[in-house]
């Protein structure tokens, strides 16, 4: 039986509350105790776990849209043998995905380790991906590193590209936030576990159908 879609979740992205950053600077300047703290990640296939322990958060100012995932796990895992950027869904990772519709017909994906490899594709429904796409030329750019906790990724993606993209229209987004949680590294056989922030309407796992997207809404 699949699960029951839910109503589309709705996280604010919140304006800095000081002047614009700039195009080039780094995001890990970003003062994050202005975002909301989103917390309620779960596992959509395996309920009786508990709350899945990931924190993200976001901003937003005239030319770009920062992220931040903060991952509690004591064992990441990472696969690098030729560092292929397809060697990132291997390990463990974050997601974020990117549609300017709920068709699916076309979006964009970003899958990010804690080396900060971005596997960045762009796709078509239902899981037709092109994976020498790329994130248009300078307006991607991501950080990582390890804590006593886990892993931290950080991200600023520009304003324009998601524009350009057809990703951001009146100050709305409908992104996926995901993560893989890697029980062992199988290169012949997934041993993942699935984390998300909004349950999907499927009975097995899989985040490339609409149900799993929720909605930024820029301030």
């Amino acid at each position: 039986m699949a699960l029951k879609p839910t109503n589309p979740k709705t996280y604010t992205v919140r304006r800095m509350l000081h002047d614009t950053l700039g195009e080039t600077t780094a995001h890990d300047s970003v003062s994050w105790e202005q975002a909301h703290a989103l917390h309620d990640f779960v596992f959509p296939w395996e309920p009786e776990k508990p709350s899945a322990a990931i924190t993200f958060r976001a901003l937003h100012d005239d030319h770009g849209l920062y992220w931040q995932f903060r991952v509690r796990d004591k064992d990441i895992k990472t696969y690098v043998d030729k560092n292929e950027k397809s060697e990132v869904i291997f390990g463990d990772r974050v997601e974020i995905f990117f549609s300017p519709d709920t068709t699916l017909s076309t979006y964009y994906c970003l899958e990010i380790d804690s080396l900060a490899r971005v596997y960045d594709y762009r796709a078509n429904y239902y899981r037709k991906f092109d994976s020498a796409w790329q994130w248009p030329s300078g307006q991607l750019q991501v950080q990582a590193r390890l804590d006593e906790n886990g892993y931290v990724v950080t991200g600023r993606i520009g304003l324009q590209s998601l524009k350009d993209l057809g990703l951001l229209t009146h100050g709305t987004l409908r992104c996926g936030l995901y993560r893989g949680k890697c029980m062992k590294i199988d290169l012949q056989q997934e041993a993942m576990q699935w984390i998300s922030w909004v349950t999907p309407a499927s009975a097995t796992p899989d985040f490339h159908i609409p149900s799993s997207f929720g909605i930024f809404q820029l301030e």
